[in-house]
């Protein structure tokens, strides 16, 4: 009898920029795809965490950039083309936390630049990536959203009004792309384990003027399955989209949180 196709796997090869690869949650989406035998590119702005992804992954490419900067885009996109010499899929997982804080206490600059890398970095590697997904006959795009792209969430208004924008860029982009054969969805993280969410929640225990201890169990009992998510558990849903088996998934924004209840 003969073996049925892996419909979960990865086609061998498969080009794809990884932004923000080379630590948390990109550099988990970046060593899976390796694993599964892509051929993947990275970017980051720390030189410390691509010295480290370098050494570990010779075989990856991997760009110094900010996704917020114009120029860097450009440059990374040069260096994506000579090394791949076209693409197959995008991940834009570039994003920062932004400031914790009431909105009369947010510096116009700080807001801006909440924007600036996690919507408008988004927008800047599209604009590049597109032509050559389209050269490839298709292909995928995946936007790191947030629990925060689809509740309010108080006193992170740049990072929640910037994560919102990326579920409407998604369902734009879909809608726009899909007669090119290219797929577009979105990934909402809710608490991810790591030093990102430690920073976040002891910003807002500060804030309010509780421990951190009270303030971590605060966010746990507004999720479903009171646990945080792993990068490992984000990673896997980005390969399961990357997959034949997500081939007709578009224009969707995917929970991976445990199901968040509020924010």
């Amino acid at each position: 009898m003969p073996q049925a196709p892996d419909t979960f796997a990865i086609q061998p090869g498969l080009r794809v920029l990884v932004t923000a690869g080379a630590s948390g949650i990109g550099r988990a989406i970046s060593e899976l795809l390796i694993v599964h035998g892509a051929r993947v590119h990275i970017c980051d702005v720390s030189d410390t965490f691509l010295e480290d992804f370098r050494a570990a992954h010779p075989q990856a490419g991997a760009t110094t950039a900010d996704v917020s900067s114009e120029a860097d885009v450009e440059h990374l996109f040069a260096d994506l083309k000579a090394a791949l010499g076209g693409l197959d899929a995008l991940i834009n997982n570039a994003g920062i936390a932004g400031p914790t804080g009431g909105v009369e206490q947010i510096a116009p600059a700080e807001w801006r630049h909440t924007l600036d890398v996690c919507l408008t970095g988004q927008f800047l590697c599209a604009h590049h990536a597109v032509p050559l997904i389209r050269a490839a006959g298709g292909g995928a795009i995946i936007n790191l959203s947030s629990a925060a792209g689809r509740f309010g969430y108080a006193f992170r208004t740049p990072y929640s009004a910037a994560k919102w924008g990326v579920i409407g860029f998604t369902q734009s982009l879909a809608k726009e792309l899909g007669p090119a054969n290219i797929r577009v969805n979105a990934i909402l993280p809710g608490i991810v384990e790591g030093p990102r969410m430690e920073g976040v929640i002891e910003a807002r225990a500060k804030q309010t003027g509780v421990g951190y201890a009270e303030m971590e169990k605060t966010y746990l009992e507004r999720i479903s399955l009171r646990r945080m998510v792993t990068t490992g558990d984000v990673a896997s849903t980005v390969a399961f989209l990357l997959s034949a088996a997500g081939r007709n998934i578009s224009g969707q924004s995917l929970g991976v949180d445990g199901n968040v209840e509020s924010l």
